[in-house]
């Protein structure tokens, strides 16, 4: 069967479809929100709050794929401390991977042309399975026999089930995955349709399964990295893999029901279903609105300094892990200013820390959050800048991930 362009229509659902659904409103209050995220923070804490969420957001995008690697195994990797079980090793190995592949990303700062090429979304998928070692390349069977092996960046090279879904033959990839790329492109749309574009792509690329394995992590990579193209700069302080991984019944359900072929002549003129794909995309939105507002209101300024205040009692009642040493509670206003500001002039820091006593207890004080990685610095006369180090984050960011307060 010669496979076009038609096979994955509708590619969003018709205007008036749309008109008469709640995702106009949605994209909307979508980039809204993320306006007001991202207008809230200053630059230094923003990119404090991104790099931690670097992290959160491998362990979420993976436990979609049934990596249960937590966060705190993810950091022990980082520093070279992989488990001696081979199995949790790779897996840590995989979480690594995806943390690279982000800051490669970022590193390119891609623009929406190169974002929407089929060369951009191959080296998404290199830049992963090169950090891996080859046996974790094998493609295996219900059985565990090795029936295949993923080369890294090139489209599958055979024709493949997933479920109930028979995606398209591999000799259509090439012009199949330039055709959603010309598709899905930002400039053929306009206004909130970008965002919901973005959604529908993510559906028709996990449909197509352009790649042997890897095509869950590519594609929730490349939507982020589309949303942000598209002003979306709250991404990365919010994290769209926590919200479909918290809900990970539903998104997948979700996904397999936009495969459905089209239910009737109430189901749109394409060959696959226009409901279902609305029903897709609006609750992508939704979780992604769920997301945005709940970092959002963790970041309130007397939210925040709460938790701060929290996080110091804690501290003096023996209630917070993996650290034992009391602090002082002008610790309190030191880190909630360094937070508001992104970084704090040394000598506002020594003003805060004024015990009364001697330059050296203050001194210690902020030795002390230095040591600790409450606070950092980039020379010995450089502003401090607000930090998150693990032992703060369930009480900086309750509930960010499980097992937390």
């Amino acid at each position: 069967m010669n496979i076009t362009s038609h096979n994955f229509t509708p590619f969003i659902p018709s205007d008036e479809v749309l008109e008469k659904s709640a995702l106009p409103d949605l994209a909307m209050s979508l980039d809204r929100a993320d306006g007001q995220l991202a207008g809230r923070l200053v630059d230094t804490t923003k990119k404090t709050i991104s790099q931690h969420m670097v992290i959160i957001n491998s362990y979420y995008s993976n436990l979609i794929e049934g990596n249960h690697t937590l966060p705190h195994e993810i950091r022990a990797a980082q520093r070279g401390e992989y488990d001696e079980d081979p199995l949790k090793r790779d897996l840590q190995k995989e979480s690594v991977a995806h943390i690279h592949v982000q800051n490669w990303i970022k590193d390119q700062s891609p623009d929406r042309d190169m974002i929407y090429s089929p060369a951009f979304l191959k080296a998404i998928h290199r830049e992963f399975y090169n950090q891996l070692p080859e046996h974790m390349w094998e493609i295996k069977d219900k059985d565990g026999k090795v029936k295949g092996k993923v080369v890294p960046g090139e489209w599958r090279n055979q024709s493949v089930e997933v479920g109930r879904h028979i995606p398209p033959d591999d000799k259509s990839l090439n012009t199949l995955m330039e055709q959603f790329c010309q598709i899905y492109h930002p400039d053929k749309f306009v206004g909130q349709k970008k965002i919901i574009a973005v959604m529908c792509a993510h559906h028709r690329f996990v449909w197509i399964h352009p790649f042997h394995d890897g095509n869950g992590r590519v594609v929730r990579l490349f939507t982020d990295t589309a949303l942000s193209s598209l002003g979306l700069n709250g991404i990365g302080v919010w994290c769209l893999s926590r919200g479909l991984a918290r809900t990970s019944k539903d998104y997948k359900a979700s996904l397999a029901r936009a495969d459905f072929s089209r239910q009737g002549i109430q189901d749109g003129r394409g060959l696959l279903s226009q409901n279902n794909l609305l029903e897709f995309c609006e609750y992508m939105l939704k979780t992604a609105i769920d997301q945005v507002e709940y970092i959002s209101g963790l970041l309130e300024l007397q939210k925040m300094l709460n938790r701060i205040t929290g996080y110091i009692q804690a501290r003096n009642d023996d209630r917070v892990t993996g650290i034992s040493d009391d602090i002082s509670e002008k610790a309190i206003l030191i880190l909630y200013n360094a937070f508001i500001n992104g970084e704090l002039k040394r000598s506002m820091a020594y003003d805060l820390c004024a015990s009364g006593k001697s330059d050296r207890t203050d001194r210690r004080l902020l030795e002390q959050l230095k040591k600790e990685g409450l606070l950092t610095e980039s020379s010995s006369r450089s502003p401090f800048r607000w930090a998150i180090p693990e032992h703060a984050e369930p009480w900086y960011f309750p509930e960010l991930v499980p097992g937390t307060m």
